[in-house]
């Protein structure tokens, strides 16, 4: 038994109150055999990585143990993906399911007057940042036998679990809201998903897929940990394309909060190697319209509260009842960060800006840019700092609304 756990139940350990929940790091063979376990949010029980799981028995999400990252000497410049980081990453590389996603483009400009870099998340195989996390989750879940699975989505996620799984030889199905734009069904369709549309809010689509987890396995990017472990890898190249620094700020749009954690995760691993002296602070930024993470940091709690929800052209971030609210609110907070609301008409006006910058995103990506704005108008973020503002997703999934709410049209003869 590891030394300091107490055994909990078949096949898993619980970690003594003096021990913080998210740390199970167990040296077995030198300083690179660390032996990182699933970690129960709600119980602190442990269970092994070699058992696929997507929640802890107590029904609760779970969360993976600190890694051990890497130092800029371990990474493998002549692979051009997030890859290069395998000696970071808790998957067999050698199996992994890739193509060629990650490194992103880091670009030079402006906004509002302040010097940034912007961060082209959007140019991945399948659109958006959604690819990070799905490398990583689908080549764990098919080297551990799983052959057939389930999520719910927007539209981003389903498309990139749809193409992943069709990539590794896996069955998918994929739950989206009725209302979900159609680009994007599309997309998950043609890679051979099983579509099904579900009437109601995205939480009722969220509820439906956690009702059918009983006969597939969920393989849910808001509650499968090692799409964290894939997310985090926007921290490692932000790192390495800023000459091996961590920038003063990064700003990026939430819904389930799949970025925060990743930064989080992947800075905190740079911080313990002594590869970065300070973590970055984090901002994240929702819309008014759909806004839980908001609600609770103004309020100055880590639980969900209830917020009133309508409709919003930022349809990645509608996420009215996030899975992990402690784990984003918390690394925002100590990083000095916060959480922005942004109305329609300032993600409407951002969205029009980034496109004549020739930054052609969809409207979540552009809801990040008008939190940016709000950010830089009350000197939260200020000219001569290092700021990322994460562009996440193509505007070619959602051209048709984009043409409406831009008014588009081409001129005639």
């Amino acid at each position: 038994m590891p030394r300091g756990l107490a055994r909990c139940g078949a096949g898993g350990y619980r970690i003594p109150a003096l021990v913080p929940f998210a740390i199970v790091l167990v040296a077995i063979r030198g300083p690179r055999s660390i032996l990182v376990h699933y970690v129960d949010s709600k119980t602190g029980t442990t269970y092994p990585l070699s058992e696929p799981r997507w929640r802890g028995d107590s029904g609760a999400y779970l969360n993976l143990g600190d890694a051990p990252g890497l130092a800029r000497g371990q990474i493998e410049t002549t692979v051009h993906s997030l890859w290069r980081y395998r000696k970071a990453l808790l998957v067999d590389a050698d199996s992994a399911v890739t193509m060629g996603e990650g490194w992103t483009p880091l670009v030079r400009g402006a906004w509002d007057g302040v010097a940034l870099d912007f961060k082209l998340e959007f140019m991945m195989p399948t659109g958006s940042f959604k690819d990070r996390g799905m490398t990583v989750m689908v080549s764990y879940l098919r080297s551990h036998g799983v052959t057939d699975v389930l999520e719910d989505s927007s539209g981003n996620a389903g498309a990139s679990l749809s193409a992943y799984c069709a990539r590794a030889g896996m069955r998918c199905r994929i739950l989206v809201p009725e209302t979900a734009s159609y680009p994007k069904i599309a997309q998950i369709a043609a890679c051979g998903a099983d579509v099904m549309t579900i009437r109601g809010s995205r939480q009722d689509v969220a509820d439906a897929a956690l009702a059918m987890s009983r006969d597939l396995f969920y393989a849910s990017h808001n509650w499968q940990p090692f799409f964290a472990e894939g997310t985090k890898t926007l921290a490692y190249e932000l790192w390495e394309q800023l000459n091996f620094r961590a920038p003063d700020s990064v700003v990026v749009p939430v819904g389930y909060g799949a970025n925060v954690l990743g930064c989080d995760r992947g800075f905190s691993e740079l911080l313990r190697r002594g590869e970065i002296a300070r973590m970055p602070r984090l901002y994240g930024v929702q819309a008014v319209n759909c806004a839980p993470y908001y609600a609770a940091f103004r309020a100055g709690v880590e639980h969900f509260i209830p917020v009133s929800v309508s409709p919003t052209v930022a349809e990645g971030i509608a996420s009215s009842k996030p899975t992990r609210m402690r784990e984003v609110l918390a690394p925002v907070r100590a990083s000095g960060g916060e959480i922005v609301a942004v109305t329609e008409e300032e993600i409407v006006r951002a969205l029009a800006a980034l496109a004549r910058k020739g930054f052609y995103v969809e409207p979540t990506s552009a809801a990040a840019a008008a939190g940016l704005s709000q950010l830089i108008a009350r000197g939260a973020i200020k000219q001569g700092e290092t700021t990322v503002l994460v562009l996440t997703g193509s505007g070619l999934k959602a051209s048709q609304k984009i043409g409406e709410l831009l008014k588009l049209s081409a001129r005639g003869e």
